[in-house]
């Protein structure tokens, strides 16, 4: 009898909506539940929260990234590149220093699990590397910009040396990174440039698409290509939060059916 009433009373309780609610996927247990979601992305509040009207399609595995060669002609020198050769459907986006500085900024890219590339420069980051650790473990790929942001082109070899594996060695001292893209400050370089960065490691010269970050308010403008290499805000041109701006931009690209890939898995 004393078992009865206890479980008529564990009953009543429930009926009278004082048991706390659970989530379904909980009762999975933590780490079913954390499997579902892995599974199932970013949960729809997430990406509604960010302007969204659904979630980022996941970018195509690439097949494996493309072979270059040596161009005997060339010297071996690393690609320069504004889009990727493929015929996924997909952008990439990538910003510069400052992007690390706004929180809000970190929280889309780990919440949304936005695959970015971010191209730092020393003189502009200064004391801030602790911002770029944790945008770094929000999920971004932190690249070379150079130490200064001094114009490359026209400089001896030993200058733009010093300058590409110079913010190379910080990258690698300070965050345990080794990175092999390298964006020439205000997108100028020469043969020389071309030769120093192959000589600190670099893989490929990364410049941008600049005609996407035209398109207005409405998501109108030039045609998006597969591969296209996309800076979503660039210094002087909107006081549009980069939130905001990505947004504008995510919305074109889900209309268009793309999806947002990262560049380092093309590369």
């Amino acid at each position: 009898m004393l078992l009865a009433g206890s479980l008529a009373a564990a009953l009543l309780a429930g009926a009278g909506g004082c048991a706390q609610s659970v989530d379904p996927i909980e009762r999975l247990g933590k780490k079913a539940a954390q499997k579902v979601r892995t599974q199932h992305g970013p949960h729809e509040g997430t990406y509604r929260r960010w302007g969204l009207a659904a979630p980022l399609a996941p970018a195509p595995r690439p097949a494996r990234p493309p072979d270059w060669g040596s161009d005997p002609a060339e010297g071996g020198l690393p690609p320069v590149l504004d889009r990727v050769p493929t015929r996924d459907k997909v952008v990439f986006l990538t910003y510069d220093e400052g992007a690390e500085r706004d929180p809000r900024f970190v929280d889309m890219v780990r919440e949304l699990r936005l695959p970015v590339s971010v191209f730092l420069t020393d003189s502009a980051v200064g004391s801030g590397y602790a911002h770029v650790a944790r945008l770094r473990a929000a999920g971004a790929g932190i690249q070379n910009r150079t130490l200064d942001h001094t114009v490359l082109r026209g400089r001896p070899y030993d200058e733009q040396h010093a300058e590409i594996c110079g913010q190379r060695d910080l990258l690698r001292s300070r965050l345990g990174l080794h990175p092999r893209l390298l964006r020439p400050p205000y997108g100028v370089y020469d043969r020389t440039t071309l030769r120093a960065a192959a000589d600190c490691g670099v893989t490929a010269v990364i410049l941008w698409h600049p005609t996407v970050m035209d398109s207005d308010a409405y998501g109108r403008g030039p045609a998006l290509r597969p591969g296209d290499i996309v800076l979503p805000h660039e210094g002087g041109r909107s006081a549009a939060s980069l939130t905001t701006e990505t947004t504008r931009l995510l919305r074109r690209l889900q209309a268009k059916g793309f999806t947002v890939g990262r560049l380092e898995d093309y590369l």
